[in-house]
Parts: structure tokens; sequence; C-alpha cells
């Protein structure tokens, strides 16, 4: 039987920089990354400091000249 995760502890955390473009997606405390590495394709992993990916940035989310008050999220769990 699988293991239930703790929801409180365990929260995935979206934040969207409008000046900068880039979207940040978080697995854990973003306090506790160490080192980022670029990938190429506008993307950059953040990682802690046993190397783990907790969370990537992606740069130049909309396309250049669009910008947006609210940003559409939907969830899917199965």
């Amino acid at each position: 039987m699988a293991q239930k995760v703790d929801t409180k502890t365990n929260k995935v955390r979206l934040y969207y920089d409008s000046r900068g473009n880039t979207l940040n997606v978080w697995f854990d405390n973003p306090q506790n990354e160490y080192i980022s590495e670029e990938t190429g394709d506008e993307v950059v992993l953040n990682k802690n400091s046993n190397g783990k990916v907790i969370g990537f940035e992606k740069l130049n989310y909309f396309p250049s000249g669009k910008t947006t008050k609210s940003l559409p999220v939907e969830i899917m769990v199965s």
C-alpha cells in the first residue's frame, strides 16, 4: 500500500515573476537552494546541498511582449 504524503510539509510552490517573466516551481523550501544549474532550453534546475533537484525556473515563460495578471493552474492527482 502506498504511503500517504504529509501535504502540510510537502507543498509544491509556484511563483510567477511578471517583471522577469519567469515561473518558479519548488518541491521543497526555496531557502534550501544551494546551487542552480542551467540546462539549456531556458530552464534552470535548483538543487539542495546534496545535489537533489528541489525546484526549477522556466525563463521567458510568456512570449515576448505578453503580460498577464493571473496565471491559470490546473492540478490533477491520480
